[in-house]
């Protein structure tokens, strides 16, 4: 078991990680990417890297289950997995994914993070024109076994690295056959949730969360959130948020590849 334990904090360090918190539940209700600010300010204030990624997941866990719940009433079946089956893959591959992240030695963590940053930023930024070439191909439901092997492969990227599962998971669900966005999105929320519950669950148990930072980011994220919910209702040019949050990705992916 990891030694997590995490000295009292300067002011300094709760107001960057208020306000990281605040920003990232903000971008995560409005457009997403929420992670790539809440990991890196983790490790900036000196949260060990693995320790970072999951108490950053514990963090991303209340705006998920918020946003399931408004999403309760789009969800139906549209693939040939039943949704009890899509959450119970998505449970075993957070499990996997979550162990993993255990046992990745600190320092390979850290190599690592930069790619994993680098993947979900070109997945947030070309995600949606991947998801409507998929529909509009219209290629119908994928069968069982290629639909149980593409949830289990994204569950597992999510119990490892939260940062861009979002977005994987709506390219994912166009993949294996659904088409309504409204659907989808609900099943996303839900399925993140999921995820990132168990994957949280097995990093307590672990001892992989930083609990005063982790308080600090989950109630400010929560407060973002909300105000997310009404700001997004606002924002006409999405397209430039989601290009200011690729450019966040980008520059937080550089920061890493030369630290």
């Amino acid at each position: 078991m990891r030694k997590t334990g995490f000295p009292t904090m300067t002011l300094f360090e709760i107001l960057l990680l208020a306000g990281a918190g605040i920003a990232a539940g903000l971008l995560n209700a409005v457009a997403g990417g929420g992670t790539f600010l809440s990991l890196p300010t983790l490790i900036y204030i000196g949260v060990p890297p693995v320790s970072a990624n999951a108490t950053a997941t514990l963090t991303a866990l209340p705006g998920y289950i918020s946003s399931a719940w408004g999403f309760r009433h789009d969800m139906q079946r549209e693939g040939v997995l039943a949704l009890w089956a899509i959450a119970g893959v998505g449970i075993a591959g957070s499990v996997l994914g979550a162990l993993l992240l255990i046992i990745t030695p600190g320092d390979t963590f850290l190599w690592v993070v930069p790619w994993l940053l680098l993947l979900a930023t070109v997945m947030f930024a070309f995600g949606p024109a991947l998801l409507r070439a998929i529909q509009k191909r219209g290629a119908g439901s994928a069968g069982i076994g290629v639909s149980v092997a593409a949830i289990l492969a994204v569950s597992i990227y999510g119990g490892y690295f939260n940062g861009g599962l979002g977005i994987m998971l709506l390219a994912t669900f166009g993949f294996i056959g659904y088409s309504n966005l409204h659907g989808m999105n609900g099943l996303k929320n839900v399925l993140s949730a999921v995820v990132s519950l168990v994957s949280a669950i097995t990093f307590i148990a672990a001892g992989l969360i930083a609990w005063e930072p982790a308080f600090v980011m989950a109630i400010s994220a929560t407060v973002g959130g909300y105000l997310g919910a009404i700001v997004s209702r606002r924002i006409v040019r999405t397209d430039l948020l989601r290009h200011f949050v690729t450019a966040i990705g980008l520059i937080m992916a550089a920061v890493f590849f030369l630290r």
